[in-house]
């Protein structure tokens, strides 16, 4: 094994990055943008009164270990090379930006501080967030409408959890030159910002309870290639890529023409009767609009990307794609995923 300190990340080849475990990578914040972040970080926290500043380390992912108040940075934000790599295999390298990154240690941070001081276990707190004891599911159903979670990062993330409820509350609480008090008038969420203001006053000067433990999936303790890493984190995360439906799209649209018959495109067709299939599907469902819509026009995207062509007649490929939709919201609606239990 190569040491570290010859492992070049700027030039070394794809096939050989691939095949390196994370723990050889030479990688460290120091020096680099993220460690420009999460000073900024302190420094956002210092400005609200916040003595506590959360330790933040290299990991596998975003994440803040339960209960204990330090925050993980996915590895790959650290090397310009790791995050080419990560945005091949995975379409996007999450926190890839400045503002995206803050985003994200505002929100890990808020985790930190609620663990840091064990905010949780107090009854107001449960009575603002519910119970922090909740079981996380696998998937989670959100209400893209409600106005009583506020709006911070993707997919309406502050409804999967009462844990994650406060985290993207204090994230929005901590962001600098935000007005939330204007943004969300009138909203219920309010009430958990204005609590999140209060309890911050109570606990800015006192020493956090809980001290740092242990640095869970830290980067140089992980053994697994970056090969079997991405393996695994495609495979888990399927059912976000553009071609989890290709297969079954392939199974109802052709992609030649037949017999010299030039044929319709097959995302024309979904286009043209998008309407009646959503309200539909919304009736024998009762899945909200917003949700088929989105899926609809999933199917049309990847119908039109890979050029797919309808060899049937339109009530027939019409009558196929509605049972299609209709099982995966059925999923959705008793798992959160399309993708179902077993999926």
């Amino acid at each position: 094994m190569v040491s570290k300190e010859k492992i070049d990340l700027a030039v070394v080849s794809e096939e050989d990055l691939l095949s390196l475990r994370i723990k050889d990578l030479p990688l460290s914040m120091e020096g680099t943008w993220l460690s420009d972040c999460v000073k900024e970080l302190y420094q956002e926290l210092e400005t609200k009164g916040i003595k506590f500043k959360p330790v933040c380390y290299l990991a596998d992912e975003w994440f803040a270990p339960d209960q204990d108040p330090q925050v993980g940075i996915p590895f790959y934000l650290a090397h310009p090379a790791l995050i080419k790599l990560e945005k091949k295999m995975m379409l996007e390298a999450e926190g890839e930006t400045k503002a995206w990154c803050m985003q994200l240690l505002r929100h890990e941070a808020g985790h930190a501080i609620n663990y840091a001081y064990k905010l949780y276990q107090s009854q107001d707190w449960k009575k603002i967030f519910g119970q922090f004891s909740k079981a996380y599911a696998d998937a989670y159903r959100f209400k893209p409408y409600s106005k009583s979670f506020v709006r911070h990062l993707e997919k309406y993330y502050a409804q999967c959890h009462p844990d994650e409820d406060f985290a993207e509350t204090f994230a929005v609480w901590l962001s600098p030159n935000l007005d939330w008090r204007n943004q969300y008038k009138g909203w219920k969420a309010v009430e958990k910002l204005q609590y999140i203001e209060e309890i911050m006053l109570g606990i800015k000067d006192k020493p956090p309870l809980v001290k740092n433990g242990k640095k869970y999936r830290k980067a140089s303790s992980l053994d697994i290639t970056l090969k079997n890493y991405y393996k695994k984190k495609r495979r888990n995360l399927a059912e976000e890529f553009p071609d989890f439906h290709d297969a079954n799209l392939a199974k109802i649209f052709s992609h030649s023409h037949k017999d010299d018959v030039k044929l319709p495109y097959a995302y024309a067709i979904i286009k043209k009767y998008k309407n009646n299939i959503s309200d539909n599907v919304s009736i024998w469902t009762g899945e909200k609009k917003f949700i088929i819509n989105t899926l609809l026009e999933t199917l049309i995207n990847r119908c039109k990307h890979l050029g797919l062509l309808n060899p049937i007649s339109e009530q027939e490929a019409i009558l196929k794609i509605s049972i299609y939709v209709t099982a995966l919201i059925m999923n959705y609606v008793n798992t959160g995923s399309f993708r179902g239990k077993n999926g």
